[in-house]
């Protein structure tokens, strides 16, 4: 089945999902990796419901959220991957999933727009989508513009730029976090000396994390306010006096 579906797979998409495995297998990859699992394992650990949809280049098996009764995942034929699927046709029904993680799915895409809507269809109305990207104004940012390697082919698309996108999707953004503030080195002891600063940016929470996560909440789609009747004022009711009825006239 594998083969099967390697050979029916777009080459060039296929081509770019296994370059960004590669590099999130790297030491530069796993550090991102890590620090995202923190994040992301604090976020899903509030949410609850019947199915989480994964989708995303990482080989390590993503993070799950205790409370939903099915975690699955879903992308390129590649191992780990349990439901085999290009990027803009997801074989889910509209509306199928509770929770959706979209992690790096969008930097390493052909479609971001076509990749976002068919994330964004797959949530129930009041369930959640969350993306993970890397941050352009960040040291991993900067290194995607002049290093070489496969994060060359990352599109590190800016969270504003992502949030006016679900905003258009009727989502309402409900929270924006960074992460990884240690520039992207290869030497561990200078990782190890910046842990304590990767510590305090995180708890400050600024802007120049090498990643972003925003949580999105899908709105309740069909329902409308009730826009209430005006009452016009009404005139006060002046008592008359009965007439008198003439029982001559009335014999006669």
């Amino acid at each position: 089945m594998t083969d099967k579906a390697l050979a029916q797979a777009d080459p060039e998409w296929l081509a770019l999902i296994s370059s960004a495995r590669e590099w999130l297998s790297g030491p530069h990859g796993q550090l991102l990796l890590e620090e995202e699992q923190r994040v992301l394992e604090d976020e899903l650990g509030r949410f609850f419901g019947g199915y989480l949809v994964h989708y995303g280049p990482g080989a390590e098996p993503p993070p799950k959220a205790p409370q939903v009764r099915r975690n699955v995942r879903l992308g390129a034929p590649l191992p780990g991957v349990e439901i085999i699927c290009e990027e803009q046709a997801w074989p889910l029904c509209e509306h199928a999933a509770d929770v959706v993680v979209l992690q790096h799915g969008l930097d390493f895409c052909l479609s971001p727009h076509g990749l976002l809507r068919e994330a964004a269809s797959s949530v129930r109305p009041g369930g959640h989508l969350l993306i993970v990207g890397i941050n352009p104004w960040s040291s991993w940012g900067l290194r995607h513009v002049f290093t070489n390697d496969a994060l060359r082919k990352a599109r590190c698309i800016s969270p504003s730029r992502v949030a006016d996108w679900l905003n258009l999707l009727g989502f309402a953004l409900e929270k924006r976090r960074f992460g990884c503030y240690r520039p992207p080195l290869a030497s561990k002891a200078w990782q190890s000396r910046l842990a304590g600063w990767e510590r305090k940016a995180g708890n400050w929470q600024l802007a120049g994390g090498g990643f972003y996560v925003l949580v999105a909440r899908k709105m309740v789609v069909g329902l409308r306010p009730v826009n209430p009747l005006r009452r016009e004022p009404m005139g006060k009711l002046i008592p008359l006096q009965m007439a008198k009825v003439n029982r001559r006239h009335t014999e006669s």
